[in-house]
């Protein structure tokens, strides 16, 4: 129950009640892009500082593998589930969105760790990034398979992976991201100085903000979710749980500390419901974006967001300390 107690979580519960019940509440779109640019500017910032103490050692390689295993192994695994039950590039469309992140349920993480005084390095912003684009990429290569076997011996026009990449790469969040950790590395402990209080005083209530947005988008999309068979909405409650707990397990193995490990484990639990719709509306338009979109957004963010990170951080607890 204490990460109820949490503004930034109340807010979102409140959104989501707000949309629910079908309010005229809303948060202007401009200011919602200026949020998430925000949130993920400082988060950015943070990691950098947090870099620029640690440096890159092997044991921030080992984090930053794990992280990369896991944006590879979930899409591979959830296309092989859901093709069994749903057309082929509706399972490529939710491989991506399963194997990729959500930056919000990240940062709102970082937040509860914070919280609870449990030390993470800053490194794993780092490894959020990492995770974005493997299982979108997967994903298009599957749906260039799916429309290949579909043509009959007709020309079919597949999408370029190189294009792919250089617009995961340039992607305007992504990139000042990591831009953002690049200037923390950069300027140390003086530009942590500096950037304090931009970057730590007004966080919480941007992110309060931001999850109130969220709140309303994620009950105006739930609708979506009760008109899918059952299976996929079971698909979307047990594979971020299991995903989690695969995390968990290599975390273990290779000795992470408890924040590391949290993390990993909520970035593996989180699905993507910014990116990857933004690519799949362009390069797989066969799929249907109102299934993997109001999947991630209305099932599985919130799930998260509510019960799954408090919950990650005490099955974590129990394993690692």
């Amino acid at each position: 129950m204490a990460n109820f107690i949490d503004p930034a979580i109340l807010f979102f519960v409140f959104g989501f009640f707000a949309g629910f019940v079908k309010s005229n509440l809303e948060i202007p779109p401009q200011i919602s892009r200026f949020l998430s640019l925000y949130l993920l500017m400082a988060l950015g910032l943070k990691g950098g500082f947090a870099l620029a103490q640690s440096g890159f050692t092997a044991h921030v390689a080992l984090s930053l593998g794990i992280a990369v295993f896991m944006a590879i192994l979930v899409p591979l695994v959830a296309y092989s589930l859901l093709s069994r039950v749903i057309s082929r590039f509706d399972a490529a469309a939710l491989a991506a969105t399963y194997g990729s992140v959500s930056a919000v349920t990240f940062i709102t993480a970082t937040q509860h760790l914070d919280q609870s005084g449990i030390a993470y390095g800053g490194h794993m912003a780092a490894a959020m990034a990492l995770m974005e684009s493997p299982a979108i990429i997967i994903a298009i290569l599957f749906a260039n398979r799916v429309r290949q076997s579909q043509a009959n011996g007709q020309q079919v026009e597949n999408v370029s992976i190189g294009k792919l990449l250089h617009e995961s790469f340039t992607d305007g969040a992504q990139l000042l991201l990591l831009g953002a950790m690049v200037v923390g590395l950069a300027t140390g402990d003086g530009g942590q100085k500096v950037m304090g209080p931009f970057s730590v005083d007004l966080f919480k209530g941007m992110l309060a903000f931001f999850l109130l947005d969220m709140g309303l988008t994620a009950a105006r999309n739930f609708k979506s979710v009760l008109s899918q068979s059952f299976f996929v909405a079971l698909y979307g409650v047990v594979a971020p749980i299991t995903h989690a707990m695969v995390a968990l397990g290599l975390c273990y193995i290779f000795g992470l500390p408890l924040g590391e490990t949290v993390l990993l484990m909520v970035l593996a639990a989180s699905a993507s419901y910014i990116a990857v719709p933004a690519v799949l509306r362009e390069s797989m338009p066969e799929a249907n974006p109102g299934l993997y979109f109001g999947m991630s957004l209305g099932l599985t963010f919130p799930l998260n967001i509510i019960v799954g990170i408090p919950l990650y951080t005490w099955i974590a607890e129990q394993v690692i300390r």
